[in-house]
């Protein structure tokens, strides 16, 4: 395990390694480290940004992270011309770095710093971003078929347990799950971009989605999780802008 002034080392000694190549024209801190690192688990994460040559900052990011002794380099396409590397060091530190044009940089969360700017576009650009992300209503979206994803979740959870399928089935009470989180992290205008801090929702909705776990895996504590997990869904659901139709979605509520 590292220490906070290693992991401190191990930032300053990438971001001097990037900034020696010349197809990389900034360098962008995201996440916990811009305002202080939330523990001793918190990870590196970078956004770097080429003007005219993204694959060849993509290698020389590449490169940088094997000089610092990575045993471990995965490379992520997020989309045409996008990149994530996500590095392993020996001692545990993870990092991660997205790579792409100075023209593709955007503000996806107030947590983020400039730590280079090789002529002052990467300001410009992340400035004008900014600007538009904090005149945002509403800053972050949620798909408008949420609704209908749980209650189809919910339906398949169903179909599977009068299968005996209980695996697939309790796969089917994940997902809406997942989608309960996403509903309450919207609600409380959390940064839904990454967001994992699932201990910071308010405390009534963390009690009551612990207990809707089953307490075990029979047929009845399934659909009892299932049962109370759709109360849950739907209760947050009125807090959220998004309202369902009964009418559209009936079908499915009958479930």
């Amino acid at each position: 395990m590292y220490s906070a002034e290693e992991r401190e080392l191990y930032f300053i000694s990438l971001v001097n390694k990037l900034k020696m190549s010349v197809a990389i024209e900034g360098i962008i801190q995201l996440g916990s480290g811009v305002t202080g690192y939330k523990d001793k688990y918190s990870d590196i994460d970078l956004m770097v940004s080429s003007a005219v040559a993204v694959e060849s900052a993509k290698e020389s990011v590449i490169q940088a992270l094997e000089d610092l002794g990575s045993f471990f380099v995965k490379e992520v396409t997020l989309q045409k011309g996008i990149y994530l590397l996500i590095a392993f060091l020996e001692n545990g530190l993870e990092l991660n770095v997205s790579v792409l044009a100075t023209n593709d940089l955007n503000v996806k969360s107030p947590l983020w710093k400039i730590v280079f700017d090789r002529s002052g576009q990467v300001e410009r650009k992340m400035m004008d971003e900014h600007r538009q992300f904090i005149e945002k209503t509403v800053k972050y979206k949620i798909d408008d078929d949420i609704t209908f994803k749980f209650l189809y979740f919910r339906k398949k959870c169903n179909i599977e347990i009068k299968r005996n399928n209980k695996i697939y089935a309790l796969q089917m009470l994940e997902e809406m799950r997942k989608l309960t989180l996403l509903v309450q992290a919207f609600n409380e205008e959390k940064k839904l971009h990454q967001f994992k801090a699932y201990e910071t929702l308010d405390s009534n909705f963390i009690n009551k989605f612990l207990g809707t776990y089953p307490k075990n895996t029979t047929k009845a504590a399934v659909i009892e999780s299932a049962d109370e997990i759709k109360e849950l869904f739907f209760f947050i659901l009125k807090e959220s802008s998004f309202k369902p139709n009964d009418k559209k979605y009936q079908l499915l509520m009958d479930e």
